[in-house]
């Protein structure tokens, strides 16, 4: 069930209607039960997976608390993250690794049957897995207490609107909400519907449309060719921004309807002028997460440079491994902790100069925009790529002659993107991400009109699925 579907409208307008008039208890029942409803759509079978890893965690954290000895304590954490990073490795990553075996035994002409290696790919399953195994930890360094009541530790678990593709919320940021009767207000409501006509706008006007220039170049990179491959390039930056924040903005309006607060996972990302900032504005949510509990527990900058790069880049590695089961998503990972290294040893840790800016100062900042855009792009190949040869394939076919109009697919980019690119330049000057809610009502009026009628006019019905529904 996709939140671009009618069914997931209908679903919701149900699931809002009882949800009003309910008292706490039975909303938290309602959002159990709505919850696994939403996942099972997919695949009832893998609800399984859900409650095996809320049991454990539920009775981890309990026995976590009323333990004493540090080696129990340990066997404990590990019991915890051994469950989740199994189910995880199973479900995710046996049939990679498998067939990488498969490939190097046949250099030396020895055959492995690899046919165990079919393995659905449960919805999701990256997302809920961190967010479970961040609250056992939690508890293991005692930065929380563990919740005693099953249900609300389950609904935070299973929460629909972020269940499969997040933010990966922590839970001491969401636990609470769960926990303690919830208040909606017209504030609330009034910025529930803005993200969610934003969110809309990002998805089925933006992402699913770039989808139509991206698609027959990465699915078919033998016949791309020339600056298309380029154009193909940038839409696809569109794409994974538009599909991904876009769902995150859903996710964050719907929960807003509901009286429920959920993190911020993307702040103008493209606004970024060094990889260090893009991913403090980036999938906000993962990033926190590498850094809490990888980068830090590796040793974070602590040990000298090479330690630091060496852990910026096991971090990297990981978290492109966590995106898919898939070589071109290491090599991206390699990218990011490669690019991550590099910016950490020409500039360190050199503070952003604050005050006014002068003109030649604001110039040289939208240089370093445009410049790290390109190298965003870049790394953007290696993500979208269905393998890793593709890579020089492309590069080696920009320089082809091509029988489409480049210029008039530059213009159709532009033409969907343009509207985001001035409200997210708005938000960056304003540093605010509801900025429009100041602007007056007619200029707020002419905003929600535009978006809407985009979505109306331009709007792919039935649209791809969300990219990192995948993940």
């Amino acid at each position: 069930m996709y939140f671009n579907s009618f069914e997931f409208v209908l679903f919701f307008a149900i699931v809002y209607g009882l949800y009003v008039v309910l008292r706490h208890r039975q909303q938290n029942y309602l959002l159990l039960a709505a919850s696994y409803f939403f996942y099972g759509w997919w695949d009832w079978r893998f609800l399984s997976l859900i409650v095996l890893s809320t049991l454990v965690d539920y009775f981890v954290g309990l026995a976590l608390d009323s333990s004493s000895g540090k080696r129990r304590r340990r066997q404990l954490v590990w019991l915890s993250v051994g469950v989740n990073l199994g189910v995880l490795g199973i479900f995710k990553y046996f049939g990679f690794f498998a067939e990488s075996l498969n490939v190097a035994l046949a250099q030396f002409g020895i055959a492995m049957d690899a046919r165990m290696a079919d393995l659905v790919l449960p919805v999701g399953i990256s997302f809920y897995t961190f967010q479970t195994m961040s609250y056992t930890i939690d508890i293991y360094y005692g930065k929380m207490k563990p919740t005693r009541s099953l249900l609300n530790f389950a609904v935070f678990v299973a929460y629909f609107p972020q269940l499969v593709a997040g933010p990966i919320e922590r839970a001491s940021h969401l636990l609470p909400q769960v926990e303690k009767p919830r208040s909606i207000n017209y504030e609330m409501i009034r910025e529930g519907l803005w993200l969610v006509l934003l969110g809309y706008f990002k998805k089925v006007v933006i992402a699913d449309n770039m989808a139509e220039f991206t698609k027959p170049i990465f699915e078919n990179p033998e016949a791309a060719s020339g600056l298309l491959i380029v154009a193909g390039i940038y839409a696809f930056a569109f794409q994974i921004y538009g599909d991904f924040s876009g769902y995150s903005d859903i996710a964050r309006g719907i929960s807003k309807l509901m009286g429920f607060d959920i993190m911020v996972n993307f702040r103008m990302p493209y606004f970024a002028t060094n990889p260090r900032e893009f991913w403090q504005r980036w999938h906000i949510s993962l990033s926190t997460w590498l850094r809490d509990y990888l980068y830090i527990p590796l040793g974070g900058s602590r040990g000298g440079t090479r330690q630091t790069y060496r852990n910026l880049m096991i971090t990297m590695t990981l978290g492109g491994l966590w995106h898919g089961a898939a070589w071109n998503f290491v090599a991206w990972g390699v990218y990011q902790g490669s690019i991550l290294c590099v910016h950490r040893y020409f500039a360190g840790d050199v503070p952003t100069p604050s005050g006014r800016k002068t003109w030649s100062a604001r110039l040289s900042h939208a240089a370093f925009v445009v410049l790290f855009f390109q190298v965003t792009c870049f790394g953007w190949l290696l993500f979208a790529v269905k393998d890793l040869r593709d890579v020089p394939l492309l590069l080696r076919n920009i320089f082809n002659p091509f029988e489409l109009n480049f210029e008039m697919a530059a213009l159709s980019i532009v033409f969907f993107v343009a509207p985001l690119f001035v409200l997210d330049w708005y938000q960056e000057r304003s540093r605010d991400m509801l900025v429009v809610k100041t602007w007056r009502p007619t200029v707020r009026l002419a905003v929600y009109a535009t978006l809407f009628a985009y979505i109306l006019l331009c709007g792919v019905p039935a649209g791809e699925e969300f990219i990192y529904f995948q993940f």
